[in-house]
């Protein structure tokens, strides 16, 4: 399916989306930490900490931060890998799950809004 939005559209479009997020008083996630948790969604698993840094090209204590608060959200969760100790494994949540299936909805609602 192809979107054909001019740049203007797309920008409304995203100030809709921020803005319902904001008055639904939803978690306040920065741009790093929701690519991270799409990532983890979107892109089959395993997921580590590791593998989440190279692909966001950022350290891995920048992801730990991030994932610090995702955690305390309950939007994902991190255990330690049994196979291999040194990594750490970060799994999706039923929280998590919920959270973006209704942030795909709002998006989904807004773009129908946009005048054409």
């Amino acid at each position: 399916m192809a979107v054909n939005l001019r740049p203007s559209q797309a920008l409304r479009l995203w100030q809709s989306v921020a803005l319902s997020e904001v008055n639904a008083g939803m978690p306040d996630l920065s741009h790093r930490q929701l690519a991270i948790l799409l990532t983890v969604y979107l892109e089959p698993p395993p997921h580590t900490v590791r593998g989440l840094a190279a692909a966001l090209g950022v350290t891995k204590p920048v992801v730990t931060r991030a994932l610090d608060t995702m955690g305390a959200l309950k939007l994902v969760s991190r255990h330690r890998d049994e196979e291999d100790r040194r990594n750490v494994l970060v799994k999706r949540t039923i929280e998590g799950a919920l959270f973006l299936e209704r942030f795909g909805d709002v998006i989904i609602a807004r773009a129908k809004e946009l005048p054409l």
